[in-house]
Parts: structure tokens; sequence; C-alpha cells
């Protein structure tokens, strides 16, 4: 509603994870080229965690598109599945068809396709969001996942990404097997008062607002008030405060329009 308004290509606080939009802290850069490291030198497990809404399917879709063309990749969204179904949507991320109808006949069609790719010259790449909500024999198979490797490679790269109760999971004594095999770990911790400003001005400027709209400071530190740092909430206050400044006919937003949509809103300040 208010893109003419502002005169902007795009909304520039939408929820999707869309990787132009991701901004880079400190930490999402350590992040970034820490799961860039793991996949390219064939490190096995890698996890990513951080709380809800802090950015890591935004930064797992941009290590995605940043990774070079010899690495082949499948992304599982929905981790509520048995062994046999992730199996199966594994499979048919990677572009195959899935022969037979059981977990070992599965297993041999990824063998076989992972020793096909390594032949190839290519790496293999599997991200598993929301990885928190995976059961303990989903997680042990695929530990046995990391076992299809050669002398000398792991033919397939793992990347569990989740909240701070993946790591709580991981910790329990049945999956020891499986936390031990974790060579690279990052977290995505919450946005400074500093950054959430930052943070809202390149969203504006992926955007196309070319300087003509801004957040004042004191719009700024409401909005990282109630959003304590969360790149989510961040998204939802700072569109509602644009929906706000658009009826006040304003091009500069602040504490009073971001109160209006908090309000609107019904947050807790």
């Amino acid at each position: 509603m208010y893109l003419d308004f502002y005169q902007l290509k795009e909304m520039p606080f939408n929820i999707t994870p869309d990787p132009r939009f991701l901004y880079f802290t400190g930490r999402h850069r350590e992040a970034f080229d820490h799961l860039l490291y793991g996949i390219e030198h064939r490190k096995g497990f890698i996890q990513l965690t951080g709380e809800v809404g802090s950015g890591k399917t935004t930064l797992c879709r941009a290590v995605l598109s940043q990774l070079p063309t010899t690495i082949r990749t499948a992304l599982v969204l929905n981790p509520c599945l048995s062994e046999t179904q992730l199996l199966r949507a594994i499979i048919n991320d990677f572009g195959l068809d899935p022969s037979g109808n059981d977990r070992l006949a599965y297993i041999e069609q990824l063998n076989e396709f992972l020793l096909g790719q390594l032949n190839e010259g290519y790496n293999v790449a599997l991200i598993i969001d929301e990885a928190q909500d995976l059961e303990p024999e989903v997680m042990e198979q695929i530990r046995l996942l990391n076992n299809l490797e050669t002398d000398q490679h792991k033919l397939m790269q793992i990347v569990l990404v989740g909240q701070p109760e993946l790591e709580e999971k991981l910790s329990r004594n049945e999956l020891r097997q499986l936390r031990q095999r974790i060579t690279v770990k990052a977290h995505l911790s919450a946005l400074s008062e500093e950054e959430t400003g930052e943070y809202i001005a390149h969203r504006l400027q992926v955007a196309g607002a070319q300087g003509r709209l801004s957040f004042d400071r004191a719009a700024v530190r409401q909005i990282h008030k109630v959003a304590q740092g969360t790149p989510r909430v961040v998204n939802t206050i700072a569109d509602r405060a644009m929906m706000a400044g658009y009826i006040m006919n304003t091009f500069s937003i602040g504490a009073k329009e971001v109160k209006r949509a908090i309000r609107d809103l019904e947050m807790k300040p």
C-alpha cells in the first residue's frame, strides 16, 4: 500500500528469508564463513543455532547462493518426519526419483548418488532446518548418513540448523555419537541497538529508499527495546511503523509512529 508513497521498489520488511536483505553483523559474518568453510572443506557435520527469528534460514539461503557450482545441495525445511520419510525427502530434493519403499533401498540409492557425484568432481551438502524438532531416532539416522564416506572424503556435508533447544537435545547421552561428530559450530545472537539501526537502514537501501526514508534514533531505540534485537520482530514493527508514517504523510519515522505500530500490534513495550 505504501510502496508508491515512499517510492520503493519492494517491501523492505517482509519476513520471508530473502538473502538479498541479509545484514551482516560480526556474528552473522562469522556464522556465514563457518558454514561455507565446513561445506567446502568437507567437515561432515556443521551446526548453526539461534533464537526464533534471528535470521538462521536467511543466512542458510545466503550460503546456498554463494556456494560454487561444484557443490550440489538439498534443503529440508520440515523435520517432522520419520527416518524413511526423511530419506525420501532428501532424495527428492536432490532431484532423484526414490526407488524402492524402505530405508535400505533409499540409503543404497543415496550412496550410489553420492559416489557418482564424487567421481564427477562434485561435493554434496544437506541443510536441515528446524533441527531441534527432529526425533532422536531420526537424528540417529542422520548420524548414520555421515558414515557414507570414502577413505579420503565425507560424501555428504550435513548442516543442522535450529533453535538453542538443538544444543540441549544434542547434549543427551543417547546422542553423544552425533554430538562428537559436529566439527563446526556457529551461533546467531541478538542485534544490539546500534546494529538494529544499521539493519533497518540496510533493508531500506535494498528496497530502493535511496535516503528518502529514514528511522530516527528514537524510533530505533523504541524498536530495539520491544524487539530485543530479534530481526523478525524488528521487521514486523518497522513495517507497521511505515504504515503509520504513510498515514501521517511523513518520510521520517520517529518514536510516535513506532509507538502507534506497537499499540496496533498489541506488543508490550
